[in-house]
């Protein structure tokens, strides 16, 4: 099985890909998780492309080679950051046959403020539903992330632990058996 994750922040240090981090620290060993390097090489959506930029055609190909998606978003002013949404508008085409048609996917998120990109988790979930995939319809708001992990990017909040686990769980669950199940 294999979980392909999203961030949407490039900051060095992020809080949000330390929570995908801590995520793919969590999965069973027979489950390849890898977080996904290319977004910000994705230019910015234009319809009139004939054929999409390398760039596209390469996050397209990760989607739809993995089993699940899990996304991890900061808030932006109040919404998701327009990497991830123009990225997720790239691979809404050919609607409705995208990369990321039916696919089992998770949103978390985490941010300084109280509140967890509780918000920015909302809309992801959103643009996500339209897309068509098949969206876990639970959240992580990971509040004043910068006292939830430690310098090392290990999460210090045992009952945020716990929530991760849970969510990715749910994930692994909707993509059918446990990939050390033969079927």
């Amino acid at each position: 099985m294999r979980v392909l994750a999203l961030c949407g922040s490039l900051r060095a240090g992020s809080y949000n890909r330390r929570l995908l981090e801590s995520a793919g620290a969590q999965l069973p060993d027979d489950v390849v998780f890898d977080i996904y390097e290319g977004l910000a090489d994705v230019p910015a959506y234009d319809e009139d492309l004939d054929d999409a930029p390398a760039a596209v055609s390469a996050l397209r190909t990760a989607i739809d080679e993995a089993d699940a998606v899990l996304v991890a978003t900061p808030e932006y002013n109040s919404s998701l950051p327009g990497l991830l949404k123009n990225a997720l508008d790239w691979v809404s085409r050919p609607f409705p046959d995208n990369a990321l048609r039916a696919k089992p996917t998770a949103v978390v998120g985490a941010s300084t403020g109280l509140f967890g990109a509780v918000w920015a988790q909302a809309e992801t979930r959103k643009v996500l539903n339209a897309i068509g995939a098949n969206v876990l319809d639970e959240e992580l708001p990971v509040g004043q992330a910068h006292r939830v992990f430690t310098a090392e990017g290990d999460i210090i909040d045992p009952d945020v632990r716990a929530a991760l686990a849970r969510v990715v769980d749910q994930l692994l669950s909707m993509t059918g058996p446990p990939a050390s199940v033969p079927t």
